[in-house]
């Protein structure tokens, strides 16, 4: 599997690393073919966030439970499935161009139907139906647990699951009781997706038109597919939702025994064999003191805090309908860093929302470097329809978004630096994710040796910098290690293996 490393949560067009591309769009996974040899080819088109990615591997276990071979190749299936994204305008157009390729295929008689689900289908399925005909199925969110009923009632799948994976129809995977299928280059690092929907009322995201309201999972279906995955190899478990504070209080609202968050947490911890857990998307309003002793106690709980505040002027957060000031995520921050002094810290901006001052964003400026973020992504203000910042005055010109973005990452980029040089001949647990046999330039020391791609607690797979150790002979990508750090660069770290 490959996928683009984007620079931050969630996909965006405008990068806070200097090394990735601004044409950065959404994520397209590359699978390899499992399930039966004889089984109905079905190329699996995965497009967006990592959201996108876990309902996408329990549609494959769905699929290769019922006797189909899923891979994410097109141009030889019988039935061509596009996961889609419809968050940000470029990743719509891919979308789009993915279904539209697929369609081309099928007038070319290479494949016998297209079907398109996910995001963007939930939110215009009415004009991708009137727009593209030639599509044999639209299915949204809600609509997903159809999928493989459909795909049996128009023949594309068997009737039983005959050749499948599963030992009895009992044991047949469905979208009501999924299993996972790991599709990334590291399945020792996955997703463990814990709701669905958000009850936040943010005036530039859609998120909730077409997700629905906040919905938590059950815990014994986490705790169970989290030990699942775990018995698959998999050590560390990134945990998402749009806000993971959330977690259980639909539940709780009708049973007062219901889990929150912490329950989550420590049933995790307890009743798994996972080895990290990394908390993302939590909004600094959520964090109690509660989630930050547990962090402090619990080593499996990482000290890694992704904490999106998109800006830092009170003024924009009013206008943005977000449920944060100033004073809260100073006091959050206070809380955090005291009971866990080695935390790292993350978080996500919007540069240009509409109506933001200069003097707004040197606000947003001057609360970054007092905070001193490790991580910072951020990207500029994108028009989404249907949405009340879409329909706002003073939207600001994409030439001041850019001029303020790169005067964002100047100053970020400094304090990242900063930050990773107070970590030199400082000692970490880090997991390894690659070991290459072709050193880049930056090896200098290890020319003609293996040398490994790694990453510490501080360092969350895709949206921040690795560490590149040595020597690595022997090592194998899922083991620990502990390293120790001689140099440090404006995001990734250099280690020698002790």
């Amino acid at each position: 599997m490959k996928t683009r490393a984007l620079p931050v949560f969630p996909l965006a067009p405008d990068p806070i690393r200097p090394d990735v591309s601004r044409n950065a769009v959404a994520v397209r996974l590359t699978v390899d073919p499992i399930g039966p040899l004889g089984g109905p080819q079905i190329g699996l088109v995965t497009l967006g966030c990592d959201k996108n990615t876990v309902d996408s591997e329990k549609m494959m276990a769905a699929l290769v439970g019922h006797g189909a071979r899923v891979s994410s190749d097109i141009d030889n299936a019988d039935v061509v499935v596009v996961n889609t994204c419809g968050f940000i305008q470029s990743a719509k157009e891919q979308s789009i161009e993915t279904i539209l390729e697929a369609c081309r295929l099928k007038e070319e008689g290479r494949v016998r139907a297209v079907v398109a689900v996910g995001c963007m289908v939930q939110r215009y399925k009415d004009e991708l139906s009137s727009e593209i005909p030639e599509v044999d199925l639209f299915l949204g969110l809600s609509e997903m647990a159809s999928l493989i009923p459909e795909l049996r009632r128009r023949g594309f799948l068997p009737d039983s699951p005959a050749g499948a994976l599963a030992a009895s129809p009992a044991d047949v995977p469905t979208m009501e009781r999924p299993l996972r299928i790991l599709s990334t280059e590291t399945p020792h690092t996955s997703f463990l997706k814990i709701s669905e929907g958000c009850d936040h009322t943010c005036t530039f995201c859609a998120i909730p038109s077409f997700r629905g309201l906040h919905r938590s999972a059950p815990l014994p279906e986490l705790v169970a597919e989290a030990q699942a995955l775990a018995q698959q190899g998999v050590k560390e478990l990134n945990i998402i939702s749009q806000d993971t504070t959330w977690y259980g209080r639909d539940l709780w609202r009708k049973d007062r025994s219901a889990p929150l968050l912490p329950g989550l947490l420590r049933a995790l911890v307890a009743e798994t064999d996972v080895e990290w857990l990394r908390l993302f998307y939590m909004y600094p309003s959520g964090i109690t003191r509660e989630i930050v002793e547990l962090m402090a106690q619990e080593d499996v709980l990482l000290p890694y805090l992704d904490m999106p505040l998109q800006h830092g002027s009170d003024k924009i957060l009013e206008a943005m309908q977000r449920p944060e000031r100033q004073e809260v995520i100073r006091e959050r921050v206070a809380w955090i860093r005291e009971a866990v002094p080695d935390v790292t810290l993350r978080t996500t901006v919007i540069v240009g929302f509409p109506g933001e001052s200069d003097d707004d964003f040197q606000t947003m400026i001057d609360l970054l470097e007092e905070i001193r973020f490790d991580r910072v992504g951020a990207f500029t203000y994108s028009v989404e329809d249907g949405t009340p910042a879409a329909e706002m005055s003073d939207q600001i010109p994409d030439s001041l978004k850019r001029e303020r973005l790169e005067q964002l990452m100047d100053v970020q980029r400094m304090i990242s630096a900063e930050r990773n040089e107070a970590l030199i001949g400082r000692r970490f647990r880090a997991l390894v994710d690659e070991v290459l046999d072709d050193p880049g330039p930056f090896e200098t020391t290890a020319a003609g040796r293996p040398v490994g791609v790694a990453r510490t607690v501080g360092q969350a797979i895709e949206v921040d910098g690795v560490t590149h150790v040595s020597p690595f002979d022997g090592l194998a990508p899922g083991q620990f290690v502990t390293v120790e750090i001689e140099d440090a660069e404006e995001y990734d770290l250099i280690a020698r293996v002790v």
